[in-house]
């Protein structure tokens, strides 16, 4: 799935079937080159839930747990940067073009391929995500 695609999907609870809100946006955990959080628009009482609170992804709605699962929690989460637009570097400081899209696997959260202006980029890659860009291991060839 590509975050573009996961962006306003209503975010809803399986165990009694209502709404938390709505996926405003994704944070990434560089580090593990995961999905960490799904941020919430429209929703009441948080503006985040971790990604370990998510059952599953699909075409049509997140779906977590139970509400006090979403509630429940907050494992680490990395501070959020948005990824989509962001710059794209490697460690030699060489520019990639930017984000335009990235492909995230629905049940585990792993990043997958990062679509860049200049080309595609294994998610395995990603080194580090912040405000002024994102920093990927150079390509080996």
């Amino acid at each position: 799935m590509l975050f573009s695609q996961a962006f306003g999907l209503p975010v809803i609870t399986a165990d009694d079937a209502t709404s938390v809100g709505k996926v405003a946006d994704l944070t990434v955990d560089a580090h593990d080159a995961t999905v960490a959080a799904v941020r919430l628009s429209g929703a009441a009482d948080r503006a985040e839930l971790a990604w370990s609170a998510v059952e599953a992804v699909g075409p049509d709605a997140v779906i977590v747990r139970s509400r006090v699962t979403a509630e429940q929690g907050q494992d680490r989460v990395p501070a959020h940067h948005r990824a989509l637009g962001s710059r794209v570097l490697t460690e030699h400081g060489v520019e990639h073009g930017t984000v335009r899209d990235i492909a995230f696997d629905p049940v585990s959260g792993r990043i997958l391929t990062l679509y860049t202006a200049l080309g595609e980029i294994a998610g395995a890659r990603l080194m580090g995500l912040g405000s002024y860009a994102m920093v990927v291991r150079a390509d080996p060839a």
